[in-house]
């Protein structure tokens, strides 16, 4: 780049830009929002039949098509602002640079070249002739002694002054210059397929983009106000607060990751990061799933061992599961656990469920994901459930529904607005018996669970506090024990369902007021009674003890399912006791 054409760069230019493009996807979120939570929401509640799903699949695309859009513009908003942070600090450097020449008595040319007055050291008998000199990028004050030495020894002392202000200039020059190779080629990417469909491609491609703006605009970021490291929720919630507009834009561009998994942080700004990786990486695993290679046809084969036949895999499947076959299923129970989630968010409106928020989201191992019904910073009641044993991002769909359940019995209790939680922010037991006797699992994932709850407060935006429940299933009360005994559970309420211990003795040591436990036992749960043979929730104090025991001291409700899954069925007594529970009408819910 050349001098005149640095010297001439005006930064507010591409940050007016920026800030053109970061209004415009502004309009594109408020159009997605539109659509999805009035629009399409009002569909929900109202209409039925072919043509009420024909509106729904079109409003659908028509609302990805903005979500895309508001993606794609919040990245070239933010790289035009990197570009510009880049060039600015350049230009920072070569206006120093030729104020600093001038007021030495030099001059710079047009190619960044430096003329140096005539002058004599001390002592000299008479001037030596001026000059010009041209600078090198790298040769700064601090360059090589070579330089230093002729710069020394020259009769003129304006020459080494002259050389330093060329060097300055050259590296100023050469800053402009990497910036812009740097931009132009990811700002060339930041362009959308020429037509009206938002396809799996087109996700991969802004998480593609992503990356590359992030690569490049590392120092842009590095530039903004950091978030606390290992920060309170109180800690995140301020940090945010203090952003201005532009820089919240810019985090949530290039870290939607960070930003949505932060506790403490608005519910509305974790739900939009949370969908954008949500959406990417929808994108790029079902890209890696389609280029996979697909199972064998022919999985079993007939042998005979011992004059027996046998029922055995073929070896070209076999071969293919060697191969691919844990990715493969990793990639199916990912997408499965996706898909679930935006089925949520598709229905919306249907039989009143409110919007839905996601507060959480990994597909990373067994996954993450947390799932909101209603805005719990402004829910008069929230209820935060954890799931048990075999958990995992593959199954959320169940136990969303569980929650949707929850909230309709709980909202219609009319006690004041009302938020049900899916909390799947740990690595539950995968298997029964090798890993739910275990305590660790419970253990690691506690003060997580704790940290949510603390960011629930940290977030509020109503003037009043909410009233809390706590509610586990199975190895999830597990859960909820560990984080009561290893800090202060901050809910109001807990109610444990198919317990098997919650790692303490009493009902008292759960951090919530008395007669404010409840405990749910069905026939034919055989869980429960596991844990009074010895498990890694129960607690022992001369006998093992679980929450079903009258010694533990929880309100034992009135359960009308049986076995281990059905608590939260609709229509049942069950479910009824939960709702008021959590509506904050405990004292009309019914015992055994």
């Amino acid at each position: 780049m050349d001098l005149a054409t640095l010297k001439g760069f005006r930064p507010a230019e591409y940050e007016e830009a920026a800030g053109g493009y970061r209004t415009t996807g502004d309009m594109a979120a408020a159009a997605k929002d539109t659509i999805n939570n009035r629009i399409r929401a009002g569909v929900n509640s109202r209409l039925r039949g072919e043509a009420a799903t024909a509106a729904l699949r079109e409003l659908r695309s028509l609302a990805d098509n903005f979500h895309y859009a508001q993606t794609e513009c919040a990245l070239v908003s933010t790289a035009l602002d990197g570009f510009a942070f880049d060039m600015a600090a350049a230009k920072r450097k070569l206006d120093a640079a030729i104020e600093d020449a001038r007021a030495d008595n030099c001059t710079v040319g047009q190619d960044g070249s430096v003329g140096y007055p005539a002058g004599r050291k001390p002592g000299a008998e008479k001037n030596e002739p001026g000059g010009t000199v041209s600078g090198s990028a790298g040769g700064s004050p601090a360059s090589g002694a070579p330089e230093q030495r002729a710069a020394g020894a020259h009769p003129n002392p304006y020459y080494g002054r002259a050389v330093a202000y060329a060097n300055r200039i050259a590296d100023a020059l050469r800053e402009a210059t990497d910036a812009d190779a740097k931009w132009a080629p990811k700002l060339a990417a930041l362009k959308a397929d020429d037509d009206l469909t938002v396809s799996k491609a087109d996700w991969a491609d802004a998480q593609s983009d992503m990356g590359g703006v992030r690569e490049a605009g590392q120092g842009y970021l590095d530039s903004l106000p950091q978030a606390p490291k290992d920060g309170t929720p109180a800690a995140n919630a301020e940090w945010w607060k203090r952003l201005g507009p532009q820089e919240q834009a810019a985090w949530l561009a290039l870290r939607p990751d960070m930003v949505g998994a932060l506790d403490g942080l608005p519910a509305t700004v974790r739900d939009e990061a949370n969908r954008t990786v949500l959406e990417e990486k929808h994108g790029q695993l079902r890209m890696e799933l389609d280029a996979m290679p697909k199972p064998p046809a022919n999985e079993w084969t007939w042998i005979t061992a011992g004059g027996y036949p046998s029922k055995v895999h073929t070896d070209e499947w076999m071969a293919w599961h060697n191969k691919y076959g844990d990715r493969y299923e990793q990639l199916n129970k990912s997408l499965k656990g996706m898909d679930s989630i935006q089925d949520r968010f598709d229905r919306t409106g249907e039989r009143g469920l409110p919007e839905a928020y996601l507060l959480g989201f990994s597909p990373e191992g067994n996954g993450r994901a947390i799932v909101a019904n209603g805005n719990p910073d402004t829910a008069d009641h929230q209820a935060v459930y954890v799931p048990g044993t075999t958990s995992n991002l593959g199954g959320i769909g169940g136990d969303i529904g569980r929650m949707e359940n929850v909230w309709r019995v709980a909202d219609g209790a009319g006690n004041g607005s009302v938020s049900t939680i899916t909390w799947l922010g740990y690595d539950a037991p995968q298997d029964i018996v090798k890993d739910s006797p275990f305590s660790h699992y419970a253990d690691d994932g506690a003060p997580a669970y704790n940290r949510f709850l603390d960011g629930l407060d940290a977030s509020r935006t109503a003037d009043s506090d909410p009233h809390r429940t706590a509610i586990g299933h199975s190895y999830g009360t597990t859960l909820i024990g560990s984080a009561a005994r290893q800090g202060d559970l901050n809910v109001d309420d807990v109610i444990l369902a198919g317990s098997p211990g919650v790692q303490v003795s009493h009902a008292d040591q759960l951090d919530v007021p008395a007669g404010h436990v409840w405990n749910q036992e069905a026939e034919g749960d055989v869980v429960p009674d596991i844990g009074r043979f010895g498990h890694g929730g129960s607690d022992w104090n001369g006998l093992f003890t679980i929450p079903s025991d009258e010694r533990f001291g929880a309100n034992q409700l009135r359960t009308d399912t049986e076995g281990h899954s059905d608590y939260w069925k609709e229509g049942t007594d069950s479910l009824r006791n939960q709702g008021l529970v959590v509506a904050g009408k405990g004292d009309n819910a019914e015992l055994k």
